[in-house]
């Protein structure tokens, strides 16, 4: 048994060196020595093996390294001959080039390439200042125009005509009323998509609103602060018609008119620069009108009043002031006087007792009259201090600085003078009317008074 089991041991050590057994091991120590040998002879023969695996690759690597440098050599020469080819052309070309540029001078055309470049270069400025650029800044006709101008080669015939084909279609957009779906930055910030409407170069308007051209990025903007309503009114006008003709608003100097209108100030804004004497200014105004009103009033229904009491002379009423005249003359017996001296009298307090209501407020509409021009010279001071002030802060006499001093001067002395004119128009009106009242009590109250005289010595 113990044999057997030296055997298969010694069968499966031989199996994995690869080697056929040639001699039964009896020992464990024949066994491995046997082991030894083999081990030896399968180290030998690796080495063998390897040695010629070397000698083999070698010879390989010698022949791929000398099918490398043959093809470098001949990429080398391939690669110079196709060098000289491309300097002989370059040659070539400038050689073309300096004929074709000989045969442009002796044709004059060099002039005409210059002329088309100075007018291109030209026309890039204005047209970077033009609406229109809005409407067609996908074909980047400004940077064209620019680069063109700025060649010095040979114009190409293509080239040409697309310097006309941008200048034409500049020149047939200045005339149209186009509309087109565009994008619109809002005052927020915010691009939105909108029905642009543009009357050629000059005026753009989008959902009833007035735009703006910013060049520098070739898009429209809608105007912080838009124009009246009766211009509101004509844009949408002109974005809701389809065909015919409607009255639309154009700015001629391209925006520039328009920018400074929208941003004039308004009345109350006027008012407010002009600090209190233009609040004070309001309010003595005010307070005029108010009076004028009340006392217009007033003296209307009192002169129909008094129209009607002349028609009926014999019944005098307490509702109107003739009627309380002829009241105070003989509405009592006892109050008439034997003596016409002292009826004269009663009848001249009667009358005198009916002019201060008659007369009401016109004393404090003068002087409203005669403080409006004061009250706004006044205000011309103050705005001229601002001024001065303005000029010492900032150390320049720039009109930008000036002009809100100024403003606030002027709106002063207009707002003095707009309450001084119409208030002299109203007072003249209310002495008109209270005179003509006061001299009908006279007239009556004199003639009724000798009507009683006469009839006093007749009997």
């Amino acid at each position: 048994m113990k044999r057997f089991n030296l055997n298969v041991c010694q069968g499966m050590m031989l199996l994995s060196l690869g080697l056929a057994p040639l001699v039964h091991a009896q020992s464990l120590d024949e066994l491995l020595q046997q082991a030894r040998n083999y081990r030896a002879d399968e180290t030998r023969l690796f080495e063998q093996r390897v040695s010629e695996y070397n000698a083999a690759a070698a010879a390989d690597q010698q022949k791929m390294l000398a099918d490398a440098e043959a093809k470098v050599a001949a990429l080398e020469a391939e690669v110079k001959i196709k060098a000289d080819a491309y300097a002989a052309k370059e040659l070539e070309i400038k050689a073309q080039h300096s004929a074709l540029n000989d045969k442009a001078r002796q044709l004059g055309l060099s002039e005409v390439f210059g002329l088309a470049r100075q007018v291109a270069s030209d026309s890039s400025t204005i047209l970077q200042q033009s609406l229109i650029n809005a409407q067609y800044a996908a074909t980047a006709r400004v940077d064209f125009l620019r680069t063109f101008g700025a060649s010095t080669g040979v114009a190409t015939t293509a080239d040409l005509e697309r310097v006309w084909v941008e200048l034409q279609q500049e020149i047939t957009g200045s005339g149209q009323v186009a509309s087109y779906t565009g994008k619109v930055v809002e005052p927020s910030g915010s691009l939105s998509d909108a029905k642009i409407t543009r009357i050629g170069p000059f005026t753009a308007i989008a959902d009833g609103e007035y735009l703006s051209y910013m060049p520098a990025l070739a898009s429209l903007s809608v105007l912080p602060r838009q124009l009246p309503d009766e211009f509101m009114a004509m844009a949408r006008s002109l974005q809701s018609a389809s065909s015919g003709y409607v009255q639309a608003t154009v700015d001629p100097t391209r925006g520039v008119l328009t920018a400074l209108y929208v941003e004039r100030p308004t009345w109350g804004q006027r008012i407010e620069n002009g600090e209190h004497v233009n609040y004070v200014i309001i309010v003595v105004g005010a307070a005029g009108a108010l009076a004028f009103i009340f006392q217009l009033f007033y003296l209307i229904f009192a002169r129909i009043a008094v129209s009607s009491q002349m028609r009926n002379l014999q019944k005098p009423s307490k509702n109107n002031a003739l009627g309380r005249v002829l009241l105070a003359f003989k509405g009592d017996g006892n109050k008439i006087e034997e003596e016409a001296e002292i009826a004269e009298l009663r009848i001249s307090e009667a009358v005198m007792k009916e002019v201060p209501r008659l007369e009401r407020f016109q004393a404090f509409l003068r002087l409203a009259v005669a403080a409006g021009p004061l009250l706004g010279l006044v205000g011309t001071v103050v705005g001229m201090i601002m001024t001065f002030q303005s000029i010492t802060e900032s150390g320049s006499s720039d009109p930008k600085l000036m002009a809100a001093g100024i403003g606030a001067a002027m709106i002063a002395t207009v707002l003095g003078l707009g309450i001084a004119v119409p208030l002299l128009f109203a007072n003249a009106l209310l002495n008109s009317l209270s005179r003509s009242i006061v001299q009908v009590l006279d007239e009556q109250s004199t003639g009724i008074l000798a009507a009683n005289l006469e009839k006093r010595r007749h009997a």
